[in-house]
């Protein structure tokens, strides 16, 4: 990759990581780090306080160990390193129960664990940081995996009435997207949003083959992401004037992670087409 992309890269991750940081910070008792201790049966070791400031001190400094592997190169892999393990750390509570909604049969119906799978997005980046001689179309694949995942799981969740439902505000607040509503009805926007969200993914995974169909893939996923980050104007409830950002604020940053992966992704891509035709 270029320098121009890791400067991007990494301005990507010390945004989203010191924005997150400082909100649980300033936030106090999180119910998802709650979740957490409890799968590792840890919660009664400390106080609530404490283990909120070390989710959050820990994001904290992976925010600025990103700014000054900006021009740093040699600190990079440990970053890497670093933000791997906070993402392992986060994404093991997935194999535990409290993360599934029952009343839609557990697994695969995410529901607290929305947020916590776009770790895999933050593991990705994390693993590409610290392993930087591996191979590029390892390094395609380890990059496209989230993004697949997540348009796959999330999107595929919009097919059920509870998603419909869980997005309409964030839809109706869009100026890209509340004229749907005005088209088609609660579920029928939803099922629209998730097909769209299948035809992104696939195409991503076609890009690897076929490096024509590279642009319109980043194009389509990457509007995902970007929209997403829109509705920090457009949704009053994702920012907090005591803590930065609401709890809906950290599931909406996080996207910033797969834009970054995207990033990486057509980089690679890109590079391996150039090789070939020389």
């Amino acid at each position: 990759m270029k320098k121009l992309h890791f400067t991007a890269l990494l301005t990507l991750l010390a945004i989203s990581m010191g924005l997150l940081g400082i909100s649980i910070l300033l936030m106090g008792h999180h119910k998802h780090i709650s979740l957490t201790t409890d799968f590792y049966g840890i919660s009664e070791l400390l106080p609530k306080l404490v283990f909120n400031s070390i989710a959050g001190t820990s994001l904290v400094i992976a925010a600025l160990w990103s700014i000054v592997a900006i021009k740093h190169i040699e600190l990079r892999a440990k970053l890497g390193l670093f933000i791997s393990a906070i993402s392992v750390v986060a994404l093991l509570p997935l194999l535990g129960t409290s993360m599934w909604i029952d009343s839609l049969g557990g697994f695969p119906a995410i529901g607290s664990g929305q947020g916590v799978i776009k770790y895999f997005a933050l593991l990705a980046i994390g693993l590409f940081l610290a392993r930087p001689y591996l191979s590029s179309q390892k390094a395609i694949w380890l990059n496209a995996f989230p993004v697949i995942l997540v348009l796959l799981w999330i999107g595929g969740m919009k097919f059920t009435l509870l998603e419909a439902k869980g997005i309409e505000d964030l839809v109706s607040s869009s100026p890209f997207m509340s004229w749907m509503y005005n088209v088609w009805d609660l579920q029928t926007t939803s099922n629209l949003i998730g097909i769209y969200d299948i035809i992104a993914l696939t195409l991503i995974i076609l890009a690897v083959f076929k490096k024509q169909l590279l642009v319109p893939a980043v194009l389509m996923s990457g509007a995902v992401f970007v929209v997403t980050q829109t509705f920090f104007l457009s949704w009053p409830a994702a920012l907090s004037g005591e803590t930065l950002l609401s709890t809906g604020g950290h599931f909406l940053i996080k996207d910033l992670w797969f834009i970054a992966n995207l990033l990486i992704f057509a980089s690679l891509v890109s590079n391996n087409k150039q090789q070939q035709l020389t």
